[in-house]
């Protein structure tokens, strides 16, 4: 699907909510995303802004267009998925909880649902609903792009306040991923009660 594909269906769908996921690769902390419904007379506000995909944006203007995105969203709402649901279910399985938990909390519900990847929802919580998977998604709808801002930025928060409860791993830095310091800590310091146990850690020799 190209951008205007993606449009044509927003427009005819309406209302439409992006769904993205962060943190699927981290070592430590749970799997969050967002779900976000854009009223269609801001798409183009938005998109002069600058909303893209969150990882093509620093930090400070993540927080920036954030605020404007729930400023001017229809709903907006965060879905996570805990530690120990990824270690027992996978991140995958995992992740898709966390979207569905999310579009679960909109008010109101969308009518269709764009999901960034290729994975479709389960849907195990609430009434399915239509729903197109979009590879690069957070690049090709504004609506996931938002959602991908959105969950970024609520995790990135997270970790800051966790830094200070599990010091050591560098985590306010890393955001929970595997960088060289935090799993030299891992190594060091051990596990957390928060570090996922079914991701494999490779330690520098």
């Amino acid at each position: 699907m190209n951008q205007e594909d993606i449009r044509s269906l927003e427009i005819a769908n309406y209302p439409v909510a992006g769904v993205d996921e962060v943190g699927r690769g981290c070592l430590f902390g749970e799997v969050v995303a967002a779900a976000v419904i854009l009223p269609m007379d801001k798409f183009a506000y938005l998109e002069d802004l600058g909303v893209t995909d969150s990882k093509k944006l620093s930090p400070q203007r993540r927080e920036k267009l954030d605020r404007i995105i729930r400023e001017v969203a229809i709903a907006c709402e965060i879905g996570k998925a805990t530690v120990n649901e990824i270690d027992e279910m996978n991140i995958l399985a995992a992740s898709l909880l966390a979207m569905e938990r999310a579009i679960a909390k909109l008010n109101p519900q969308p009518k269709h649902c764009l999901i960034d990847g290729n994975q479709l929802l389960r849907f195990k919580l609430i009434a399915p609903i239509p729903q197109t998977t979009v590879i690069k998604g957070d690049f090709l709808s504004i609506s996931i792009a938002a959602a991908s801002i959105v969950a970024k930025v609520w995790r990135d928060r997270r970790m800051v306040e966790l830094a200070e409860i599990y010091t050591g791993y560098d985590l306010a830095t890393n955001k929970g991923y595997g960088t060289i310091k935090h799993r030299d800590a891992i190594f060091k310091l051990g596990y957390t009660d928060l570090h996922r146990q079914t991701f494999k850690v490779k330690i520098r020799d």
